[in-house]
């Protein structure tokens, strides 16, 4: 079980949004790259604040990841629907997710009760799912987005996470507790993908 599986509410939620924007001559690439590099502009910021131990600008997180899935949710919606998908869209969608991810999730390794080391791990292991989603999909079986640990469930543990951080809460052993237990959810994360990856793949191939 994923957030992932609400995305079909929460595109028809978005679809008139949608529309005025294909109106209005917005593309799919346009807003993929305006929202990886603003998630690089607010994941700079916050590298800087967590490092000043400036923590009340973790409240920027969660309405940004919020933010950032509608805008994910739309640049899909323009390509599929409205006609601007392309290779160089596919390429852009995914490495700008894993930029993003990155440059939002790495300021917590500047936290002292993390030692760092589980920040990156969480962003390490979450891209090797990531990575693991793609292969499905260049494999003939689609591209996987299983859980329990998908893109959404990260947004919703770190926008949680900084909430509490930016309402005072500050860093302790509980935070790294957090981290460790996003890190063990990646690992069934990725198995998952691989292996209905797979088997989803064999499927394909039969006659």
């Amino acid at each position: 079980m994923t957030l992932y599986s609400l995305k079909p509410r929460f595109q028809a939620l978005l679809r008139p949004a949608v529309r005025r924007l294909y109106a209005g001559g917005v593309t799919a690439n346009q807003v993929t790259v305006g929202t990886a590099a603003a998630s690089l502009v607010l994941g700079g910021g916050l590298a800087v604040a967590a490092a000043g131990g400036e923590l009340l600008w973790f409240l920027l997180l969660p309405g940004w990841l919020l933010l950032r899935m509608a805008l994910n949710a739309i640049d899909g919606l323009l390509a599929r629907e409205f006609g601007h998908a392309s290779r160089l869209g596919a390429c852009l969608n995914e490495l700008a997710d894993l930029l993003a991810d990155a440059a939002l999730y790495l300021p917590f390794a500047l936290l002292p009760a993390t030692g760092g080391a589980l920040a990156v791990l969480v962003v390490v292991l979450a891209n090797v799912a990531e990575m693991a989603a793609v292969l499905a999909a260049g494999n003939g079986g689609g591209r996987r987005n299983d859980g329990p640990m998908g893109k959404s469930d990260r947004a919703l543990v770190f926008g949680a996470l900084g909430l509490l951080l930016g309402c005072g809460i500050p860093p302790g052993p509980w935070l790294a507790w957090v981290l460790a237990i996003v890190a063990l959810l990646l690992l069934p994360t990725i198995g998952n993908r691989v292996w209905r990856g797979i088997a989803g793949e064999d499927r394909s191939r039969q006659p």
